[in-house]
């Protein structure tokens, strides 16, 4: 029968720590965050179907305006990663050696990124004009704010309806913040073994 790490190794600990490692929070508008809430949506509105990517294209400026108000009230600037190697975490990280882990907006990056969308349709045997599902590459914001329980977390704001949020933090950062709140501190000269 095979032993656990902490029973092959229980006399060398002297206590455990758990975290999540990895926390996603998702959220969204639920009315239109699907072609037919959205069609109703628009036909509640006086929308023609055909006329909604001019709708979704205005949304998407106010979304950019927001972004660079944001950005530019916080005296950060808005960086474009337009390539896949490029890691979003090393290019934050850049940013906080200059400017230290202080609470507020780090950094605002801006990708473009697969996400669902809507597409409009006729349909010849029915007659019917609505929205249908499709996907496609759309422009996302990721905020970086370094906050003071938490540490770093970031905001995945996509510029395209219907807007699906993304929240993200890493346990093990806040478990440090609460250590290091209560005066303990690392031992870098131990192993430690982590699991995912």
């Amino acid at each position: 029968m095979s032993q656990s790490l902490t029973e092959r190794y229980d006399d060398g600990i002297a206590g455990m720590l758990s975290c999540y490692d990895r926390l996603v929070i998702t959220g969204t508008l639920p009315v239109v965050c699907y072609a037919a809430g959205m069609t109703g949506y628009l036909n509640a509105k006086g929308i023609r179907i055909f006329d909604s990517p001019e709708f979704a294209t205005a949304l998407r400026e106010r979304m950019r305006e927001c972004a660079a108000a944001l950005a530019a009230a916080a005296g950060v600037s808005i960086e474009h990663v337009g390539k896949a190697h490029i890691r979003k975490e090393d290019v934050v990280a850049r940013v906080l050696e200059q400017r230290g882990d202080h609470p507020g907006l780090v950094h605002v990056i801006s990708a473009m990124e697969a996400c669902d969308a809507d597409k409009p349709w006729h349909d010849k045997q029915s007659h019917k004009t609505f929205l249908r599902p499709d996907s496609g590459k759309r422009l996302h914001y990721y905020f970086y704010f370094q906050d003071a329980r938490f540490g770093l977390v970031y905001l995945r704001v996509p510029t395209w309806a219907p807007f699906r949020l993304q929240f993200y933090c890493n346990g093990h950062s806040w478990l440090a913040r609460k250590l290091t709140a209560k005066g303990h501190r690392p031992h870098h000269g131990r192993q430690c073994v982590r699991a995912h």
